[in-house]
Formats: structure tokens, sequence, C-alpha cells
């Protein structure tokens, strides 16, 4: 049953990594496996076992979302907009009460840095979604005749999309549209999937996994550090990534689409709220 619920776990954090403006270290916190998700990152080979079991069944989930969802999540926000929108923003919603109670209780002689840092978070977020209304203007890249120099960047921006994806509130979605890879990575996942010149885009897909490997592993020990050590402080930094994740998904939404506010669909996005808001916080709590 826990590989069953980490399944789930995994492809809930998946199809947010293909959705830009979601985050899928947000997801990671809103539904209870945070903490334990970079702690088996960063100590794989200490207590391997364990860890696998863990990262086995959570990166199975995540792959299989990808590969399945890529085109269902693109046909929902291109036909429904705010209704998908909606679910995102309850998914978050419902974790927030788990998040909470972190923090509750707990005294600290400053306080003050404590809401300086959850100011700073939420605000960072809320500029990195503003960004995207800029993002149809980013650079144009192509892995039709990648050159070795090319693989070396996209290993880099791997890196640089695992960080993102790690850190809580900043979409890696986002940050590889605004530099020009998003449409280039998804079009080679979809083009594997079903196939296609496989042995090309075998070879872009391991680069740029390798580079997320990489970068996954590098952010995971500096967050497990911050953990440790700082954990009230790092607390509140999350919160704000959090809270301002309500305010950033529907910001990215009218940012990339012409949105029409049709009743019926605001009616089934009112449900699927609610529906999102239930599912992270059953999940939470497991």
């Amino acid at each position: 049953m826990k590989n069953i619920i980490l399944f789930i776990k995994g492809f809930i954090m998946g199809i947010a990594n293909i959705i830009p403006g979601v985050s899928g270290g947000t997801l990671a916190i809103i539904l209870g496996i945070y903490e334990e998700f970079i702690g088996a990152l960063s100590h794989l080979l200490k207590n391997f076992k364990k860890n696998l079991l863990f990262i086995v069944p959570l990166g199975l989930g995540m792959l299989a979302s990808i590969a399945t969802m890529s085109n269902v999540i693109d046909y929902s926000f291109n036909h429904y907009p705010v209704a998908t929108c909606l679910f995102f923003v309850g998914l978050v919603i419902g974790g927030i009460p788990l998040l909470t109670k972190k923090v509750k209780g707990k005294k600290d002689s400053k306080p003050i840095y404590n809401y300086s840092i959850f100011a700073c978070t939420f605000a960072l977020v809320i500029c990195m979604a503003c960004l995207e209304f800029f993002s149809k203007s980013g650079f144009s890249v192509s892995f039709n005749h990648i050159s070795l120099l090319g693989l070396i960047l996209l290993f880099l921006v791997g890196i640089l999309a695992a960080g993102t994806m790690v850190i809580p509130g900043v979409s890696g979605s986002l940050v590889l549209m605004l530099i020009g890879y998003y449409r280039p990575v998804i079009k080679t996942i979809k083009s594997l999937v079903h196939f296609e010149n496989v042995a090309h885009n075998l070879l872009l897909v391991g680069v740029f996994g390798l580079g997320i490997l990489f970068g996954i592993i590098a952010i995971s020990r500096l967050f497990e550090y911050l953990f440790k050590k700082h954990e009230t402080k790092t607390y509140y930094g999350v919160l704000g990534f959090i809270y301002a994740s309500v305010f950033a998904i529907p910001i990215s939404l009218f940012a990339t689409e012409v949105v029409t506010f049709k009743v019926l669909e605001v009616l089934v996005g009112i449900v699927l709220l609610v529906f999102g808001i239930l599912v992270s916080y059953k999940l939470g709590e497991k």
C-alpha cells in the first residue's frame, strides 16, 4: 500500500513539473514527502535499500506522469484552462495546514527574520510568475542537429531545471520556458514516447536526465542542511513559496492563455478546487 501511495504522489509531482508556473518541490512538501525526498537523494548510499524503496516508486510515478500526461495536461490547459488551474490551486491550498503545523508554537528570538524570509520567498515566486509574460520573446533552441557544445549546454540546463524542481515554489518548467528549452524538451519526450528518432532522442533525454540527477543531489544536500541547522527559518521560507504559489499559478495561466470565463467551466473548476484540496490534504497525512 505504501508503494502505491508513493507512486501516486510521484505521479502528481511529475504532472507539476510539466506545467509552467507549478512547482514539483511545492507539491512534494504539500504531499508530506519533501524532507524524506531530499534526505533519500542526499544520502542515497546510506541505508541504500531503504532509500531505494522510497525513491523507486516515487520516481516511477513521476516518469509515468511525464510520459502519459504531457498531452492530457496540454489539452486540458488549452481547452479548460480555468478548471485545470483551479484544480492545481486546490492541491496547493490543501497542503497549507500541514505546513503551518511545522512552525506553529515554535519560538524564535528574532521573529522579524522569519517574516522577512517569508516576504522574500513570496516575492520571488510572484516575480518568477510575472516573468512568464515575457517568455514568448525568449531564445530559440533546436535539437535537430545538436553539437557537443549543445549537449554540454543541455546538461547544464538539466542541472538548472533540477534545482528549480527541488526548490519549493519555483517552477522548473517556467525556467526552461524563459531560456527557450521548454518546448524542445517536451517535444523530444513526446517523440521518444512515440518511438520516433529513438537513438537521437535517447541521447538528448539521457544527457538532460544526467543533468537533472546531478542537480537534484546537489540542491537536496543544501536544503537538507538548511532544515537541520535553520529549521524554523527554512519553513518560513517554504511557507512564502507555498502561499505565493496560490497566486502564481493563475498568474502563469493568464500569461500564456487568453482566458474566457464560462459558467459551466467555472462551476466544474470549483468542484475540482475542492477535490484538489481534499486530495493533497489526505495524501499529506499519509
